[in-house]
């Protein structure tokens, strides 16, 4: 009974043994067994078509590029300023007695109108009193002509020649007095005369009065300060403009006068309303600001206040002391290239695409720009256009999608391939 029983453990211990070899065997087993299967499903599954890799273009906005003749136009400003202030002084003495109605402020006088009166009474008499000694001077030469005739006479009497006759007794001294007494007497009465025009004052120009000092009533001494006028027949501005600029103006030359063909446009914003008047380079100072290193010129604006001409027009009053802006029509280049300057990349760099698509970038010397373009000058390869996209990474010579052009999202050939790749643009 017991060798049966020691038996029996034995094929026990055996079996047990054996069940634990197969739970480690077998999940390997069966992983095996699925990759063989899966090799040999994929070994007989039919391969897909390989399709070539396409690259992805950059697709860019462009414009074209065409030659033409542009007028550049030089903005400046300024402050209006009259072209003739004048203070008037008192050349005589004396209390005033008349003052112009418009004798104020903002007053206009025409030329020659009397703006103020000295009581001219003082002065009238000295003309009567210079008068009265030019007639006495005139009598008293007609006297000494007929002393100096009648000695002549008695002198021929004698016999002996003219010549030979002393002056004194030709009375050639008393009649060279005379006549010099004459002289003087005038010159005594045009000066009366002078003084007695100077108690009216009146205007030298057509002007606009600034400033009044005086008024009725006052007395005035001579060289005391009346009335404060500026012209009005017109005005100036008076225009810096920068040393990179002057070579685009139209200058006239220091001694000779504007041309009314260099047109400068004044404009001011008054309100919600921007005003503007036409105007010209009237003159070129011809000196360089030592400190600022810019070149003056000065625009003439006729009739600002529109006084002096019927037609008035609707550009209103170009007022003393406004702070204007000025564009001044400057020289006119032929076959010049306007490029936006959205396109100009750098220093003057500029990504051109050509006929094929090709990006070819070129380095241009600018002549001048302004807030929208830049204009060069030079020769620009014919059929080109320029990009105004900003490309991440440009490449001489590599291949561009124009943005609205038809067929531009059609594949690359196999050289438009090579050059994406190298371009490094990403392979889909």
């Amino acid at each position: 009974m017991s060798s049966f029983k020691s038996e029996f453990e034995q094929q026990s211990l055996a079996l047990k043994k054996k069940r634990s070899i197969m739970v480690y065997i077998a999940p390997i087993a069966i992983v095996i067994a699925g990759f063989v299967g899966c090799t040999g499903l994929t070994a007989l599954a039919q391969k897909p078509e390989k399709k070539p890799s396409l690259a992805q273009l950059p697709v860019v906005e462009v414009t074209d590029l065409k030659k033409r003749d542009v007028t550049f136009i030089i903005n400046s400003q300024g402050t209006v300023m009259p072209r003739t202030e004048t203070t008037l002084i008192s050349e005589v003495a004396g209390q005033i007695t008349f003052v112009a109605d418009k004798m104020k402020a903002g007053g206009f006088f025409k030329k020659g109108e009397v703006l103020l009166e000295i009581d001219p009474i003082t002065y009238k008499v000295g003309v009567l009193e210079a008068q009265s000694r030019l007639d006495a001077a005139k009598a008293t030469l007609i006297e000494e002509k007929a002393r100096a005739d009648q000695a002549e006479d008695e002198w021929q009497l004698t016999g002996k020649p003219l010549s030979s006759a002393p002056i004194l007794a030709l009375r050639l001294p008393q009649l060279q007095r005379a006549q010099a007494d004459v002289e003087a007497a005038a010159a005594d009465l045009q000066e009366a005369q002078l003084k007695l025009q100077r108690t009216k004052i009146v205007a030298p120009y057509d002007a606009l009065v600034k400033t009044k000092y005086v008024d009725i009533g006052q007395y005035v001494g001579t060289g005391t300060q009346l009335v404060d006028t500026f012209a009005v027949d017109y005005a100036e501005v008076r225009l810096p403009i920068k040393q990179q600029d002057i070579g685009f103006v139209r200058l006239p030359k220091v001694n000779q006068p504007g041309n009314p063909e260099n047109k400068v446009i004044i404009s001011s914003g008054q309100g919600k309303r921007k005003q503007s008047w036409e105007s010209f380079i009237s003159r070129y100072e011809g000196v360089v600001n030592d400190r600022s290193r810019v070149h003056y010129v000065v625009a003439q604006i006729n009739d600002p206040y529109n006084l002096l001409s019927d037609d008035n027009g609707d550009s209103g009053e170009l007022r003393m002391g406004m702070f204007v802006k000025a564009n001044i029509k400057g020289k006119t280049f032929q076959d010049i290239v306007a490029i936006p300057r959205s396109a100009i990349r750098g220093a003057g760099q500029v990504h051109l695409v050509d006929e094929d698509n090709t990006l070819k970038i070129i380095t241009v010397d600018i002549l001048r720009s302004d807030k929208e373009y830049a204009y060069i000058e030079g020769d620009i390869i014919d059929g080109v256009r320029v990009v105004t996209t900003r490309l991440e990474m440009p490449v001489q010579g590599m291949k561009l999608r124009i943005s609205g052009e038809q067929g531009s999202d059609e594949a690359m050939n196999d050289a438009q391939l090579e050059v994406a790749h190298k371009t490094n643009v990403q392979v889909q």
